[in-house]
């Protein structure tokens, strides 16, 4: 059965479910048939099943509407639906999560949750590499290394939080221009590494093989007493975080997936091509890189100002 059958089918056992058990109207269910139709087409495209999607496939989704110019009102309605289907696989046994759990539902009026600027990433930057004072135990000196080391990594490489804290540590060991990721659905990827980022990695590195060389030999990047062995992803959040308060940012504008956005955006406004973003980014479906596209638009307003023979400029 191919993922898109599988799904309707069970999309179908819940339709049943919300008639009999709910009473609903039929307007009701075609609605609810409609919505998850879309939802069912878009796991497809990945080769998953609302039994197998995870938060980021539903996030996507929301993005893809977002990028279809959906009104918030809908994609809202829609989210719903998606959501009622997971709790109903969750309540009969199909699953045992409900990836909806921390999904966002969609806001009003914003084509990007959040936007750094360049001058405000740099400061974000500063604020992370900031050295500890003199007297900071050797623990805090390593905290703020590595501190420095992912935030520039992430965005010299616009990789997910996920694909992020858990590099391995043969990335500290080359010396190419490009490292390979594995990401969504393990496939692979290259994504661009800068000479600061090898140079904080460096850094990082030494100190963490100097004071903590048990940590050292292990398999990541950025070892640490975790269930999975590196560093969560909770836990880069709340020192990003504490690095935009030093910054003078607010902490509710910055997040690793906000450095991502910020690796996107600027590097269209800078001229690259979309389909290469999407690359960049890992997204299976260029309509997720179309989120975007309002970068794209101001660059072509400018063009057009800046370089027509009837232009403003």
């Amino acid at each position: 059965m191919t993922p898109l059958a599988r799904s309707k089918s069970l999309i179908d056992a819940f339709l049943d479910m919300a008639a009999a058990e709910r009473g609903a109207a039929k307007n009701t269910l075609d609605a609810y048939a409609r919505d998850l139709d879309d939802y069912a087409r878009h796991l497809a495209r990945s080769e998953k099943t609302p039994l197998d999607a995870a938060s980021e496939n539903v996030s996507a989704f929301l993005e893809r509407l977002e990028a279809q110019g959906l009104k918030t009102s809908s994609a809202a309605r829609k989210l719903s639906a998606v959501r009622q289907l997971h709790r109903f696989l969750v309540a009969d046994g199909l699953r045992a999560d409900n990836p909806c759990a921390i999904v966002d539902g969609p806001r009003r009026g914003r084509a990007l949750p959040k936007i750094l600027s360049v001058a405000e990433v740099d400061r974000l930057l500063g604020a992370a590499e900031a050295d500890a004072p003199d007297d900071a135990r050797p623990g805090e000196a390593l905290r703020r290394l590595r501190l420095a080391c992912l935030t520039e990594l992430l965005y010299a490489t616009g990789l997910r939080v996920s694909e992020l804290v858990a590099l391995p540590k043969s990335v500290a060991r080359g010396r190419e221009p490009l490292i390979a990721v594995r990401g969504k659905g393990g496939r692979e990827r290259l994504a661009p590494i800068s000479t600061r980022a090898r140079e904080k990695i460096r850094a990082y590195r030494a100190a963490l093989e100097r004071l903590r060389p048990s940590a050292a030999a292990g398999p990541f990047l950025f070892p640490a007493d975790s269930e999975s062995g590196h560093l969560t992803r909770q836990a880069f959040a709340r020192e990003l975080k504490s690095a935009a308060a030093a910054a003078g940012l607010p902490a509710a504008k910055v997040s690793p997936h906000v450095l991502r956005h910020a690796f996107a955006s600027h590097l269209l406004q800078n001229g690259a091509d979309l389909r290469a973003v999407q690359e960049l980014l890992g997204h299976a479906d260029i309509a997720t890189t179309q989120i975007y596209t309002h970068v794209l638009d101001e660059r072509m307003k400018a063009m057009v100002r800046d370089l027509h023979p009837l232009g403003d400029g």
